[in-house]
């Protein structure tokens, strides 16, 4: 254990990562952390719709499709913060006028869900093989009532 903060209870869950589960996709994984589980399907580099073409770089396109229901406010928010992130590692400008689109399917929820959606990405570009400058990965932090750092809260922490 490291010591953080003051905090000495820093873990993480125990967590796991597949990749190439899904035939149609040019690249997918998925990631379990704890109870949390995210599939992940990359599509492209592909043409692109000519509304969305950036006539000098690739458009990154991502869609988070919630357990039951219709996407939300949360999911579009989400879907912000993964896409600025696959864009600042990916070498966008090495497939211009093109796109390519991330779908990330939660398959359960139990807290630090954004920081599995990155981590799904992560590993689903590195599948799909598009060329990047870096990996990048997420993990949650929580701080609770008595002041305490919580890595890797689960949905009951969060709340």
């Amino acid at each position: 254990m490291m010591e953080v903060c003051g905090a000495s209870n820093v873990s993480l869950r125990e967590f796991g990562c597949e990749q190439s589960l899904l035939s149609r996709p040019d690249g997918s994984s998925s990631f379990i952390q704890g109870e949390t589980s995210v599939l992940a399907g990359v599509y492209g580099p592909a043409e692109v719709k000519i509304s969305k073409e950036i006539y000098d770089r690739a458009t990154m396109e991502v869609v988070v499709q919630p357990k039951v229901g219709l996407p939300s406010v949360r999911e579009r928010s989400q879907e912000q913060c993964v896409r600025e992130t696959c864009e600042a590692s990916l070498l966008a400008s090495l497939h211009p006028r093109s796109s390519l689109t991330l779908v990330l399917q939660v398959l359960h929820d139990d807290g630090s869900l954004l920081a599995c959606f990155l981590n799904a990405a992560c590993m689903a570009l590195m599948d799909a093989g598009p060329p990047m400058s870096c990996l990048f990965c997420g993990v949650t932090c929580a701080i609770d009532t008595e002041g305490q750092i919580i890595t890797d809260p689960t949905a009951a922490q969060e709340k």
